[in-house]
């Protein structure tokens, strides 16, 4: 094989052709339209009107071996729109592409083997310098993304430089399969999606709930230390209310239609911040009373396609830790760093330790000198906790720049959750004022906070953080009471109900199945603790603890001395 000297984009857009060039010699009847490298592989788009299998999938794989081993030099060839069009006169997709390249770019065709494709480029030299890939999956398409257009063929795969990186990459997928909050949110009992409700609403079970309580509580926690105030706002509200915000204007693709009631149009909320703001509009304010903080665990409603939801991840219906700071300019850096800490104390408690931190910046066109003012302030704050950052240029809300915080989980993958944004605009477009100390109205600034993000997208991520295997903080029982015989029920209701006035999530497993049984379910339900009580335990009032990750037989313990334990690992939130 050749040596690569080429980027792994490279290297997965020659795979991609690579993938076409095997297609187009066992399948002739496919016609290849578009194929480019994607973050971890590449995919191809084919037009063919037998479904692909996955015995095909093996056969193009090996075609692929054999391309890849024959080491094909990749040759490009500027051409005329013409000549590109005559090329493919038989490939309408090809034909379009051809036709919509603006006037003075090059037009391009390269060739691999016996195999041409219209392409603006950026490959490796050769197909030898490719040194593992493998095909994934087929799913649909729609050609260009648009479901107006005919639905195609997707072949996605994945390729590295070496049979190791592959492998480590396969490894990867497996963890991460294991790990998938959709199969444990099923199996754990947390959470279901139902379709005879629609897709992208989520429907939290008691376990679900309870642990999406505590995480709650200790969100809310924090928010009452910085002194915000909790407010509550409408779930439906007037579509005036976004025609003023600017939302209608640049975020209308994203909201659900509007509902007409007395010949007015109302809209489903897809955020909290217009509510917040009418909330401080309602009275007039003072420099005396600012900064003001209003926080909200506000559910709000935004359109996504049926094919890009996914889980808790990508959903129609979910809920913000949400809050909204209204200050003077000169508060702004304070309430700024402020909130960072905040972010950096609610990421750890949960057990993330690697984070991303992006500056992102508004459109050039929408800059303002205002902007400055607010890029200034997320720098100095970002440089205070000594945290590096990225800029993101045009990353921005349209409303104003922002502080995006990545995090990466167990097993390295990255999310993008909470958001911190500084807002000249909104103020201004609904006039907020405030008595200055010079008797004079001012405009305040606004901060927008969301640090978990989506609760039902953070829960998904700690999820596959934790692989179900939740700390005892936050596990939605955190110990299940299993008598050996009916002989010791009574006791271990008993132990529960002192367990449970000292605020602990406990239940007795009051099945007549075989203790064998009961530990190895629980185990499956990855609690943190097992509890067994027998005659032993009950004659001397202690319990036998069983703990997730521990192989190594305890002692029996009493039932203060194991509260305590569960104690000190709730407080220290491990």
């Amino acid at each position: 094989m050749t040596k690569s000297s080429a980027t792994l984009p490279e290297l997965r857009h020659t795979a991609a052709h690579v993938l076409a060039y095997a297609v187009q010699d066992i399948f002739p009847d496919a016609k290849p339209t578009i194929g480019p490298s994607i973050d971890n592989g590449f995919y191809y788009d084919f037009d063919r009107s037998d479904p692909f299998t996955p015995e095909d999938l093996e056969r193009l794989e090996m075609r692929m071996l054999e391309i890849i081993k024959a080491d094909y030099e990749m040759t490009g060839q500027a051409v005329t729109r013409e000549t590109a069009i005559e090329r493919f006169q038989n490939n309408q997709y090809k034909i379009e592409l051809a036709r919509e390249i603006p006037e003075g770019q090059p037009i391009t065709l390269y060739t691999i083997g016996e195999f041409t494709d219209l392409c603006r480029g950026g490959h490796a030299h050769t197909t030898g310098e490719i040194g593992a890939v493998k095909l994934m999956s087929v799913a649909g398409a729609y050609w260009r993304g648009d479901e107006h257009n005919p639905m195609l063929q997707r072949i996605y795969g994945t390729a590295w430089t070496t049979q190791a990186e592959l492998d480590a990459y396969l490894l990867f997928l497996e963890e991460a399969a294991k790990r998938d909050h959709r199969k444990l949110g099923a199996d754990l009992g947390l959470y279901s999606v139902e379709e005879e409700a629609g897709g992208g609403l989520i429907f939290w079970h008691p376990k679900g709930a309870a642990m999406r309580a505590v995480v709650e509580q200790f969100i809310r926690e924090g928010l009452a230390e910085r002194g915000y105030l909790p407010v509550i706002t409408p779930h439906v509200v007037s579509e005036k209310l976004y025609e003023i915000s600017g939302h209608l204007e640049n975020f209308a693709h994203g909201m659900f239609g509007p509902l007409e009631v007395e010949e007015q149009r109302f809209r489903l909320k897809p955020m909290n911040c217009p509510g917040h703001i009418l909330i401080y509009k309602s009275q007039a304010r003072s420099y005396r009373d600012l900064p003001i903080r209003y926080s909200e665990f506000g559910t709000v409603y935004r359109f996504e396609r049926s094919g890009t939801l996914h889980g808790l991840t990508r959903v129609r219906g979910f809920t913000q830790d949400d809050a909204h700071l209204f200050c003077m300019p000169e508060q702004l850096q304070g309430e700024f760093d402020s909130t960072v800490g905040e972010a950096m104390r609610l990421m750890s408690a949960f057990g993330f330790q690697k984070f991303e931190y992006f500056l992102s910046r508004r459109e050039e066109k929408l800059r303002t000198e205002n902007d400055a003012i607010a890029e200034a302030a997320i720098k100095n704050a970002l440089e205070k906790y000594g945290l590096p950052y990225e800029i993101d240029e045009e990353g921005g809300a349209f409303y104003g720049p922002k502080l995006d915080i990545n995090l990466h989980d167990a097993i390295g993958r990255t999310w993008q959750l909470g958001t911190v944004q500084v807002d000249f605009t909104l103020p201004e477009r609904f006039k907020l004022e405030y008595r200055g100390s010079d008797s004079a109205d001012h405009r305040p600034v606004m901060i927008h906070r969301a640090l978990a993000g989506s609760m039902e997208r953070f829960f998904g991520v700690l999820i596959e953080h934790f692989g179900g295997n939740f700390p005892a903080w936050i596990a939605p029982v955190q110990a299940m009471i299993c008598p050996i015989s009916e002989h010791q029920l009574e006791y271990a209701m008993q132990i529960r109900k002192t367990l449970r006035d000292q605020g602990f999530r406990v239940e007795v497993d009051e099945s007549n199945e075989k203790l064998g049984y009961k530990i190895r379910h629980w185990k499956t339900q990855k609690l943190p603790y097992i509890l067994v009580v027998g005659k032993t335990e009950l004659a001397d009032g202690t319990v036998n603890v069983n703990e997730r990750g521990v192989e190594e037989k305890r002692p029996s313990i009493s039932v203060a001395e194991f509260a305590q334990e569960l104690r000190t690992k709730i407080e220290e939130k491990k």
